[in-house]
Order: C-alpha cells, then structure tokens, then sequence
C-alpha cells in the first residue's frame, strides 16, 4: 500500500473534513471553556476568556457574536456568559475529545505538557473511528 497520493475521492474527503474541524474548533474551543468557567469559578467573564486564550478582548467580542448567532451563548448586559443547551452539548462533547486525546497521549508517554499541547490541536481532527481506538487502547494498556 503506498502513501504517496490517495486517489481522488480520498483526497476530497480528506480535505473536506479538516476544513470542517477548522470551521468548529474555535467555537468548541471556545464553549469549552466557557462551561469550564462557569463550573469552576461560578461565571464566564469576557476578561476571563481573553486571558485564558491569550487574545484581545475585541477577539472575544468577535467571536462571542458568532457564539450567540448560532445559539451556543446567551449573555445579559453586565453579566456574565452562560450556555445554552445547545452549547453545553458541544462542550460537554469537546470537553469527552479532549480527555479521551489527552488521555490516549499519556498512555504513549507523552508529558503531560506536551500532551495537553497536542490534544488541543488533535481533539478537533480526529474521528469518531479513531478516538475510539485511543480510547480502547488507553483501557487495554492501563490496567495496571
């Protein structure tokens, strides 16, 4: 079996699913940690967002716009930001990726620096297929 190049239908596949991990990993990413806010500090502020993500407030402006277009965030004036059942089923959903990635790269060996690193990246990229093979890899070889 080569590597070189797939065939044509393949490839389309193939590019069409990272363009579709590109369009939602900010916003998964983004309604993450906003129920984690909201789970581990009672709210979700702009200026809590920003500094977590390392970006401008405007950025999270922008993107928090976007959050509410599609019904993932609600938000009153001067309050903080909440889920709305449709976000806190796309965080709850990123949030399982994400442990199950994080996870499959300890279990290689991976630092947990490096693998928190990796696993933001890869939670978005990788199939229903493949995390549940890290996830069943994980559960054979860490039975201690």
């Amino acid at each position: 079996m080569s590597d070189a190049l797939p065939p044509c239908e393949q490839h389309v596949r193939q590019y069409a699913a990272v363009r579709n991990a590109h369009e939602t990993e900010l916003l998964e990413d983004y309604v993450e940690l906003i129920g984690d806010l909201l789970k581990y500090q009672g709210e979700a502020r702009s200026a809590d967002i920003a500094a977590r993500m390392g970006v401008s407030q405007a950025t999270v402006s922008k993107t928090v716009t976007r959050l509410k277009s599609q019904g993932l965030v609600d938000s009153q004036p001067y309050r903080s930001l909440f889920l709305t059942e449709k976000g806190e089923a796309m965080a709850e959903m990123a949030r399982k990726r994400h442990a199950i990635v994080l996870q499959f790269l300890r279990t290689l060996g991976v630092s947990d620096s490096t693998a928190r690193i990796d696993a933001e990246g890869m939670e978005h990229h990788v199939s229903q297929e493949t995390l549940e093979v890290m996830e069943r890899f994980t559960r054979e070889h860490c039975r201690g």
